[in-house]
């Protein structure tokens, strides 16, 4: 996986190598400590292997791009008091890479009130694609389709009895909207659905209910060391049951925390396989990585390179000293624009949904496999 230098969140403030220099400044907030930071870190490393890449050419019409980054711990209040800091005082020109669902929606009110536009958050939720989000622009698929994805599989193998484990949240909602329109089309019923707190889930509770509904298969929507710890106590409990979760745990950090107890967890993914080197996207950050002596990326850095490449295209679409409403123009002239390998991402003033790819991978020997 790409080895990441740690971030001094003492500073609060993290920006690219280039400091000062920049002029095109970009904002992020997102969780770079507490229980989603490995796959933060990690989309983090992917999107500086392309911003990187172009400011060492030059930048972009003579100007470097600086990211400052703040970390919010994946708190939704602290996402809310980032952006305000990074809008109002910062003056950024466009945000980038926000995570979690909640998290994004709290930002959305400031990006609203001063026209900024936000490129590729890291979240599938359905509320940032219907209705329209005039300054939001995805890239990747939605975590519904995902969901839908997952429960199709299982009842495609004869699965008859799946749980489906989901956190109370606008995230947790989304996707289990998804996954009861899997179990629709395939003229069936969830074995039990399970809610579980964002900040404290009690597997005390969660898992004799799935033990007791004796499921063969649990999706799992949430996030992180939630999904990690859930796994361990579902195994603790006797339970062999195949577990499946969304995207938004394909990092490499979650199959190092998740130990041995993650050898046959299904992980869904929104892009081609981190090792697919035929895929012109996937060879083209496998080549940066290398230029950097990193030898493998992974799904998450992979979110962070396709999500960087698409900023970086609407920044030069932008032109020379680019406004914040210049930036939203230019995003909403993108069509069709080739991440590599066919992978296109098409805007317009009606549609800002990006991709609509999603497959499925299993871990084993500590990486994905598809």
């Amino acid at each position: 996986m790409i080895a990441l230098r740690p971030i001094c969140l003492a500073a609060a403030l993290a920006v690219s190598s280039f400091g000062a220099s920049a002029q095109l400044l970009i904002g992020q907030t997102a969780g770079i400590s507490g229980p989603v930071a490995a796959s933060v870190n990690e989309t983090i490393g992917g999107a500086k292997l392309v911003i990187d890449a172009v400011n060492a050419q030059g930048g972009i019409n003579g100007e470097q791009i600086e990211v400052i980054r703040m970390d919010d711990g994946f708190d939704v209040k602290r996402a809310g008091e980032n952006a305000r800091v990074l809008i109002e005082d910062r003056k950024v020109l466009a945000f980038f890479m926000s995570r979690g669902t909640p998290h994004t929606q709290a930002i959305i009110p400031l990006l609203d009130k001063y026209g900024v536009a936000l490129v590729g958050p890291s979240t599938g939720a359905m509320v940032l694609h219907k209705p329209l989000q005039k300054y939001v622009f995805n890239v990747r698929p939605t975590y519904q389709r995902e969901a839908e994805k997952a429960v199709q599989h299982l009842t495609t193998v004869g699965m008859t009895r799946i749980a489906v484990v989901h956190v109370t949240d606008s995230f947790g909602a989304d996707a289990l909207e998804g996954a009861m329109t899997g179990f629709e089309k395939a003229k069936s019923k969830p074995a039990v659905v399970v809610p579980a707190d964002r900040a404290k889930p009690d597997y005390a509770q969660i898992i004799p209910k799935i033990t007791a509904a004796d499921a063969q298969a649990v999706v799992w929507i949430g996030s992180g060391t939630a999904v990690i710890e859930g796994v361990r106590a579902l195994r603790k409990a006797g339970s062999a049951a195949q577990v499946v979760t969304l995207s938004n745990n394909a990092s490499g950090g979650f199959i190092k925390d998740l130990g041995k107890d993650g050898r046959g967890v299904i992980v869904t993914q929104v892009f081609p396989s981190a090792r697919s080197i035929a895929q012109p996207m996937v060879a083209e950050a496998i080549g940066l990585a290398k230029a950097k002596g990193m030898t493998e990326l992974s799904p998450a850095a992979l979110e962070g390179f396709a999500s960087a490449k698409v900023l970086v295209e609407a920044l030069k679409r932008a032109g020379p000293k680019p406004t914040r409403a210049r930036v939203v123009a230019a995003l909403e002239s993108i069509s069709n624009f080739d991440l590599g390998g066919g992978m296109d991402v098409s805007y317009s003033p009606q549609d800002h949904s990006g991709l609509d790819f999603a497959d499925l991978s299993i871990i084993s020997d500590g990486k994905f496999r598809r």
